[in-house]
């Protein structure tokens, strides 16, 4: 977790810690993993998205989170 306070960081526009998460038990949209991949949200993306959502499951989007 950073030590600096959430103002500083959200002026150099770096998500804060606090706020980063996975959450094991919600389930995640293909929207959410094309954002979390830092991928546009385009037709061609969310299609990808849900390929890898049907392949892997949960697991998608955790491979992509740090």
């Amino acid at each position: 977790m950073s030590d600096e306070p959430e103002s500083v960081s959200a002026s150099r526009g770096v998500t804060p810690d606090s706020l980063l998460h996975t959450g094991g038990s919600d389930h995640p949209s293909a929207e959410d993993l094309v954002l979390a991949s830092g991928r546009d949200l385009t037709p061609k993306n969310l299609q990808w998205a849900e390929r890898r959502l049907a392949q892997e499951g949960r697991s998608a989007i955790d491979k992509v989170l740090p």
